[in-house]
């Protein structure tokens, strides 16, 4: 089963790249593969926790697929869980944790492991998507750069 994960350091808060990440409807400006994102429902748990249910599309030439997540937002905790609920995976779980370094710094821990339902599709998108994951980090460090500044650490 595929997985990917990354530790990347970055020159803005944690709570900062937190926001960033949580914001999923801004995902199509600039997320690898990310055509289209589209709340579903939006619930507020209380304490800085709340969940999402979306559905975001990928696309890749004429390949198109929307899969449908629940998304938890734990801000207390800076942790952002991604849980499977349909589409074209069997299994897909993802998770986000952002560690403090300092005031202007923080550590962005990225992990993904899925498995696509149709071995004939993840023939076809599993090269594409292990790419697009090696880039994800790339892409929200330079979307945090252009929202709130290149920060020194």
């Amino acid at each position: 089963m595929p997985s990917f994960s990354t530790n990347r350091r970055v020159r803005h808060a944690a709570s900062d790249m937190f926001d960033l990440v949580a914001d999923v409807e801004k995902y199509p400006q600039f997320v690898p593969l990310c055509s289209a994102l589209a709340v579903r429902n939006r619930t507020e748990k209380g304490e800085g926790v709340s969940t999402i249910v979306a559905d975001m599309t990928v696309a890749y030439k004429l390949i198109r697929e929307t899969f449908r997540s629940r998304v938890t937002l734990d801000k207390p905790k800076l942790q952002i869980l991604v849980e499977y609920l349909d589409g074209p995976f069997s299994k897909m779980q993802n998770r986000w944790t952002f560690k403090p370094a300092s005031d202007n710094a923080c550590t962005v821990e990225f992990f993904i492991d899925y498995e696509f339902r149709s071995r004939m599709l993840g023939m076809l998108m599993g090269a594409m998507f292990d790419t697009a994951f090696r880039r994800f980090a790339e892409a929200f460090e330079k979307r945090a750069d252009a929202v709130y500044g290149r920060k020194t650490a």
